[in-house]
């Protein structure tokens, strides 16, 4: 007989592992013990060679299913002298190791779960907080590690004898199930306007509110949600008002397929994520039987859509015959999500009528994730719900360097790799805002704490010396005494992508709306050659004049005016605006003077190569947005007008070589859209053709670097593609021209992904050496 040490790391904490591991040995006759170490499941087992062999294989192909296996190490051991196990059990928890396995993400409900649910005479009959191992709550319950009941937000509920008697099972499925519980000793929901409602199902009190045509708050498992009806366009407008979003596009969660295929196109692909355990928000294309309200997502041809992902959803929609609710975070944009009941009920006052709330503490934020597909390939949008904190493998650059890389400033996720492993945040927001700064600082606690990582080697950040994430880098240097490492915002985006592929060396397109460059510039719309620690400007954009900065990316005719006026007369340009695009400017005729003057005085100018500021440009030409209300809106709506569109103009494609790079000349684009404009041409078509010239150069500026660097490999990062056609196009030019193209998979193109990059490039500039 022999015995065997066996630590399995991974995500196995939480999801059934050890009864799993019990199972396989009582099936194959081993003795031993399980039990959670620390960030590790510890096996040690006694047999014979051969049995033990067929245990360990037995590990990885029958692992529960939302489990995943990093690494499975072995050791014999020799003490001979022990006693012989008798039988096989399951130990309680130790704290006593450090390895990287963490806590798996919330997953939906599952089948098995919900079945109970609806079934008549089960004693978790529409109990809204039903879970086993295979689903429910993990991240957002979580407190500490290991994972067990006591260090989470379960703990305030002691379980019943029946639901004690199933947890102490091995043979059950909900043999410690952390969260789980029945309406005898679980959580409880209840209705609250001006104090309690009473009522005997909130549930369907609530569906029948939302019927009628009110908002409610409904608290959730990682925050809380806006929840309106989608048919009547009453409801929706009234929560545009209370909230100060006029067009900014809302989410929907609708109860099944069949009903979102009722007006929406649905890919086998979306589809598959719409049911996938993750459960995000997929952006979806209207069909042409669209039936919702027009103003659910205003002049897009698109929506987000998400299926319930929790009892409490399905139970919602039993009660109703609406094809689909409203479901957007109850929060201030780039604030946090609210999420203790006070807190909702005293800041959403004039914007719920009712709140739909539950006495379960949220110990993690964390928002819905949002993806959507560009030629049946997945991007995030927002990776946060179902996928965090599952790390990245970063083993290739470093295993044994602790970095922690704070992201940019809005749309902000932290980065910490430790031992070869990346955990990415959850969606953070804007760290200007105070409230949100805050939270940014006790998520990196929190992260540390459930990594067990006490120590860090090196802080990474953004370049620009202003952002809120660079001043807490230099805190967080101090205090670990440890280098901070600024990294440049494109770089980043780069780097991120290579660690998607795998690849060390590539030409990037990197276009968005805004990075601080290496000169102090805003750049947004780049050709970098990436190899890894370094890159090199290769081409760009035309710089273009921005007059009073920010206020361009507000309202875009500026931009348009400034792209333009080097190439008119002030008459005529002044002329044109105050014409044609008068209501693009807040103060008319005035402001166009004036910014007219500052142009031609060279006073309170920016200048910038964005490519998103060049797409708002277009987008404020066509008179299709004339006010930027909410990020990317401009270009989303361009979009949206494109895609009914057909390519029927030759927009001109100018490059030139200017300070060491090639530069594509994006105001004769701009010029050439405007005069098919003014002939009188069909916008859509002109949108379609605009957002191709666009795509075409940027394309045509990286396979030129790609030849002067002798690189195979084109790949694209930013904000900008995420729009499908400028993606789809650069993907069709780039291997037309025998290049591989490369676009993000498993993390977000736009800068919710900034920090994994900003941690790869710190960790390779690290090496060896940490006197940087």
């Amino acid at each position: 007989m022999k015995k065997a040490r066996i630590l399995v790391q991974g995500i196995v904490q939480g999801v059934g592992f050890r009864p799993n591991v019990y199972r396989i040995a009582k099936a194959r006759g081993i003795n031993g013990y399980v039990r959670n170490l620390g960030n590790v499941v510890e096996i040690v087992v006694e047999g014979n060679e051969e049995d033990i062999k067929t245990f360990t294989r037995d590990l990885k192909i029958k692992k529960p299913p939302i489990s995943k296996i990093d690494s499975v190490k072995i050791e014999e051991l020799d003490d001979i002298t022990s006693p012989e196990f008798t039988g096989f059990n399951i130990l309680e928890s130790s704290s006593n190791f450090s390895g990287s396995s963490v806590i798996p993400p919330d997953v939906a409900t599952c089948d098995r779960c919900m079945e109970e649910v609806m079934k008549t005479g089960d004693r978790r009959y529409r109990y809204p907080f039903t879970a086993c191992t295979d689903c429910g709550p993990r991240f957002t319950v979580t407190s500490s590690i290991p994972y067990d009941r006591m260090r989470t937000s379960m703990e305030e509920f002691p379980l019943c004898p029946d639901c004690l008697e199933e947890y102490q099972d091995p043979e059950d499925r909900r043999y410690h199930a952390e969260a789980t519980c029945c309406p005898v000793c679980g959580p409880e929901v209840f209705l609250y306007r001006d104090g309690r409602v009473e009522s005997n199902n909130p549930l369907k009190e609530a569906a029948k509110l939302l019927d009628e045509g009110n908002v409610l708050a409904m608290k959730g498992i990682g925050g809380t949600h806006l929840v309106a009806g989608t048919i009547d366009d009453l409801p929706v407008i009234r929560l545009r008002k209370r909230l100060g979003r006029m067009n900014q596009p809302f989410a929907c969660m609708s109860p099944d397929i069949p009903t979102v295929q009722s007006f929406g196109e649905v890919a086998d692909y979306e589809e598959e994520a719409l049911l996938s355990r993750n459960r995000p928000i997929v952006i979806l294309k209207k069909n042409k039987d669209y039936y919702l309200s027009p103003h659910v997502a205003p002049d897009l041809h698109n929506l987000g859509v998400m299926l319930p992902y929790s009892a409490l959803h399905h139970l919602l929609f039993s009660y109703t015959d609406s094809p689909a609710y409203i479901m957007t975070s109850a929060n201030m944009p780039g604030e946090p999500m609210l999420t203790q009941n006070q807190e909702i009920i005293s800041k959403l006052d004039g914007v719920a009528d009712y709140y739909l709330l539950h006495n379960r503490e949220i110990v993690n934020r964390c928002d819905d994730s949002v993806v959507r597909f560009r030629g049946g390939d997945l991007a995030f949008i927002r990776r946060s719900r179902g996928y965090v904190p599952e790390p990245y493998d970063f083993s290739s650059i470093s295993t044994d360097l602790n970095v922690l890389a704070l992201g940019p400033e809005i749309d902000v996720t932290f980065s910490l790799l430790k031992e070869g492993k990346c955990y990415v945040s959850q969606h953070i927001g804007d760290t200007t805002k105070y409230d949100t700064f805050l939270y940014l600082q006790k998520a990196i606690e929190y992260m540390m704490g459930i990594t067990q990582t006490e120590n860090i080697d090196a802080v990474a950040c953004d370049l620009h010396p202003q952002f809120f994430t660079t001043k807490l880098a230099h805190e967080l240097g101090e205090r670990f005494s440890c280098p901070v490492l600024k990294v440049q915002h494109h770089h980043a985006h780069a780097a991120a992508l290579s660690m998607d592929w795998g690849v060390d060396e590539f030409i990037c397109i990197a276009a968005d709306g805004v990075g601080y460059g290496d000169d102090g510039g805003a750049w947004g719309g780049e050709i970098l050659y990436y190899h890894g620690a370094k890159y090199e400007r290769m081409g760009s954009l035309m710089p273009q004049k921005m007059p009073g900065g920010d206020l361009t990316t507000r309202y875009p005719a500026r931009m348009m005016l400034a792209m333009l006026y080097p190439h008119y007369s002030r008459e005529e340009i002044v002329d044109l605006m105050k014409t044609h695009y008068l209501d693009y400017f807040p103060h008319q005729g005035k402001e166009v003077d004036i910014v007219a003057s500052q142009l031609q005085k060279k006073f309170n100018l920016t200048e910038t190569t964005s490519t998103g500021r060049v797409l708002d440009a277009l987008s404020a030409c066509l008179h299709i947005c004339g006010e930027r209300t909410y990020e990317g809106e401009c270009a989303m709506k361009l979009e949206s007008t494109a895609y009914g569109g057909e390519d029927l103009f030759n927009i001109p494609l100018k490059i030139s070589h200017k300070e060491g790079r090639d530069v594509l000349d994006t105001s004769g684009m701009l010029i050439s859209v405007l005069e098919n404009q003014l002939e009188g041409s069909i916008v859509k078509d002109l949108a379609c053709s605009a957002q191709r010239a666009v795509s075409q150069g940027l394309a045509e500026l990286a396979i030129t670097a790609a030849r002067k660097k002798g690189v195979d490999i084109i790949g694209g990062s930013g904000g900008v593609f995420y729009n499908e056609a400028i993606s789809m196009t650069i993907k069709e030019v780039v291997e037309d021209a025998g290049y591989t193209y490369i676009q993000h998979k498993n993390s977000c193109a736009g800068d919710g992904s900034v920090s994994l990059g900003q941690a790869a490039v710190a960790a390779l500039r690290c090496g060896k050496n940490f006197s940087l």
